[in-house]
């Protein structure tokens, strides 16, 4: 059984025991959060948009790998350089149900 949950704006399949990491989420660490909105379910070869739980244990939070973003034009002596770290919760799916 599976099922494709939304959050953060991007769209993910998870099973009991997928461990993700998605946009950030206010919770702490170890705590028990339920996701929504469920999108579809897929449980024994049936497809269904039936209204299920699933509940995901916060595991830690983070910040990603840095980007550098360079803005340049050239003959105009303009240059900018940034970077980026987008921050992060990794979560472990626990229960689909």
């Amino acid at each position: 059984m599976y099922a494709i949950i939304q959050t953060g704006g991007k769209q993910y399949k998870v099973e009991k025991g997928t461990v993700l990491r998605v946009e950030l989420l206010d919770a702490q660490p170890d705590a028990i959060v339920s996701l929504d909105p469920i999108l579809l379910v897929k449980e024994d070869g049936t497809v269904s948009n039936e209204k299920i739980t699933v509940k995901a244990k916060v595991i830690e939070h983070g910040k990603g790998e840095k980007l550098d973003i360079f803005k340049y034009k050239p003959k105009k002596n303009y240059r900018r350089r940034m970077g980026h770290r987008q921050p992060f919760t990794k979560i472990e799916i626990t229960e689909v149900a």
